[in-house]
């Protein structure tokens, strides 16, 4: 699952030993790949010292210089397993039968097929050529997925975009991806034609002959898909994802396969790596993908309702959804054959209550980084014992390899914490133009000793005796916020872009699904909130905006000039706390909805001033707040009332003219 993963910082050959420099060499592979290795240990099969041996710094300065445009040859040149090829086994046997539909309109496999021979012929026209990478920027539809087919078939590796992202992200991210031509679509073209790029209207384009075009050139070890996560440079990382990699996700047989009669929810952003499950497990098994609302979108609703009415029979819901739906309405994915779920930890109590109603399908947490393509490892969730604390991330996927090691890399024993690196086919080509990056997560595999690699998550786990895998949390600073990897510098970053700011930091507050950021603020004068929040809003997707922005004197430092985080979580402590200006809740209904407020934002002291969104609320504590106030007030709330009327009194104020009641 997408989470965002600082590289540079992980733990993998030394960072784990943290305080101590570990002798390092510099080894590559036949495949032209370079990577770090500790000098006193046997070098793995497959891959040779180059002769440079130093600290870890000057190694990946070496590196850079060997390898200045980073991982461009694949993992695996002799594979066969393309996504061109999946797709049309499936029309071949399954054209007549609907691929995706819309609120507008439904394409069969067939007219899929020809839609996206469409866009290839387009694409190969303006020059497109195999290794290339298409941006893909279009609204939510039926198109999206012609244009992931056409860039494939074109024999380029598709560029997938969010049109929710704010511009600045967006124009990020087509720069750094290095394509020259973007499809688009009539609403979204001129939004990205200032850029510089060749734009493909998909509105324009013909469907073409069926068949795998240019794509019978492709290998399975040429670049299908490029992924961006958020870097603690400030610079987001571009993952190089291959055809095999996408293709062994897919057709995993340690998942619940998926068939023609099958209707798959599409609700993820098409940036995030959950959209291949939504896409090629799909695709893979001749199953119809419906487009329905965004997951923030769905929230809003009746969600088994709206599964209903559209038949879906599987989805991939990202973990913080899960949480927080079923632990208001346990029904809400009952009518599922196949439920997975992954991007953050698994609520116990959460897994509890979707068990304990009408859901009787095939429940599956899922764990993976980006860099190993979607998932790793799966834990179907059938039981949990009554004091269990923990959901399993499970056992690896077939043909995934998993390893739990210590600073030294060796493996630990079972039930001790360790770093989980991971290896197999999933393990992606590496960082996009980032030879240092990829160097240091993307690590000699010592236990296949053919050459290949194992990529170091930086998240420590430990395994059972029976070889089931749990999460313990992060091996480095980074954090899961509603279910994505977040890097607090980047955030800073932006935040002290700002003209009114001389310094910022960014810190984590609350527990598992109620985590989120706070921004701590050094002006040079006047500090308004609001106007940072719009000023972070419109440079970082809304799960990296934080929830508050407290004004303090400095961002505190220790006696060697490092950022002092105990002083700054005693600020944070501080600010929660709210001794200061409390105005008590003054009714019934205020004193209600206070209460509900503290259970959910785990605040305590909510006043009749206090800002939902200031007390760290966010859509999907909103929704929560809407079913809440239904059941423990008697008053049903539109998806917009928390959000137009975010302080207590003014919500309490609404909830008592519905009521006909006054203060």
């Amino acid at each position: 699952m997408t989470d965002l993963h600082p590289v540079a910082d992980a733990a993998g050959i030394d960072g784990a030993a943290a305080g101590g420099a570990v002798p390092t060499a510099v080894v590559t592979n036949a495949h032209g790949h370079f990577s770090l290795w500790p000098q006193d240990l046997p070098v793995p099969g497959g891959w040779r010292c180059t002769g440079y041996r130093g600290d870890r710094a000057g190694c990946l300065a070496e590196i850079a210089g060997l390898w200045p445009q980073g991982p461009t040859t694949s993992t695996a040149p002799g594979s066969r397993d393309t996504l061109v090829g999946l797709f049309a086994d499936t029309v071949a046997r399954h054209g007549d039968r609907e691929a995706v539909g819309d609120p507008t309109r439904v394409l069969t496999y067939r007219e899929l097929d020809e839609l996206a021979s469409g866009v290839a012929r387009e694409l190969r026209r303006l020059g497109v050529r195999r290794e290339d990478r298409v941006v893909c920027h279009l609204g939510r539809g039926t198109g999206v997925f012609a244009a992931l087919l056409g860039v494939l078939k074109a024999g380029a590796a598709y560029v997938p975009v969010d049109i929710r992202y704010p511009a600045a992200r967006r124009d990020l991210m087509i720069s750094a991806s290095g394509a020259d031509v973007v499809v688009s679509d009539t609403a979204h073209a001129a939004a990205v034609s200032a850029l510089g790029k060749q734009v493909l209207v998909l509105d324009d384009v013909a469907p073409g002959p069926g068949g795998t075009a240019a794509g019978d050139e492709v290998s399975g070890g040429d670049a299908a898909a490029v992924l961006f996560t958020s870097g603690s440079s400030g610079t987001p990382k571009a993952i190089v994802l291959e055809h095999h990699s996408v293709v062994h996700f897919a057709r995993n047989p340690a998942l619940p396969a998926l068939g023609p009669t099958d209707r798959v929810g599409h609700v993820s952003s098409v940036s995030f790596d959950a959209f291949h499950f939504e896409v090629w497990a799909a695709f893979a098994g001749g199953a119809r993908i419906t487009v329905l609302p965004a997951m923030p979108d769905l929230l809003n609703s009746d969600i088994q309702r709206e599964l209903r009415r559209h038949r879906i029979t599987a989805m991939l819901v990202p973990t913080m959804a899960v949480n927080h739906v079923v632990r208001e309405d346990r029904d809400a994915f009952a009518p599922l054959r196949v439920l997975h779920t992954g991007g953050d930890v698994l609520s116990p109590a959460a897994s509890r209550e979707l068990l304990a109603g009408g859901f009787d399908g095939e429940f599956y947490n899922l764990y993976g980084p980006t860099e190993a393509t979607t998932a790793v490892t799966a834990h179907r969730v059938a039981e949990l014992a009554a004091d269990a604390d923990t959901v399993p991330i499970g056992v690896p996927l077939r043909g995934a390899t998993v390893h739990v090691l210590g600073p030294d890399l060796a493996e630990v024993a079972p039930g001790e914490p360790g770093e989980l690196h991971v290896g197999g086919p999933g393990v992606a080509r590496g960082y996009l133009g980032r030879p240092e990056l990829t160097a240091a997560a993307f690590l000699p595999d010592p236990f296949a000793g053919d050459g290949s690699r194992m990529y170091a998550t930086g998240d420590q786990v430990r395994m059972r005796p029976d070889g089931v895998l749990e999460y313990l949390g992060r091996v480095d600073e980074q954090v899961k916020v509603r279910g994505y990897r977040v890097e607090p510098r980047e955030v800073e970053r932006v935040v002290a872009t700002h003209p009114d700011v001389r310094d910022a930091a960014v810190v984590v507050a609350g527990e598992g699904q109620d985590r989120h950021l706070v921004a701590l603020v050094v002006p040079f004068d006047r500090m308004s909130p609001r106007e940072l929040r719009e000023h972070t809003a419109t440079r970082l997707p809304d799960f990296m905006v934080p929830s508050s922005f407290l004004r303090v004197p400095r961002v505190p430092a220790t006696d060697h000039g490092k950022r002092d985080l105990d002083k700054l979580r005693e600020l944070l402590a501080r600010h929660t706390e709210r001794t200061a200006a409390l105005v008590e809740p003054r009714d019934e209904v205020e004193r209600g909805l206070a209460e509900i407020w503290a259970d959910l934002l785990a605040v305590e002291g909510v006043g009749a001033n206090d800002d939902f969104f200031a007390l760290g609320g966010n859509s999907l504590l909103a929704f929560r707040v809407r079913r809440r106030v239904a059941s423990d007030l008697g008053v049903q709330l539109e998806p917009r009332d928390v959000l137009a009327n975010s302080v207590l009194a003014g919500l309490a104020a609404l909830i008592r003219d519905r009521k006909g009641s006054r203060p």
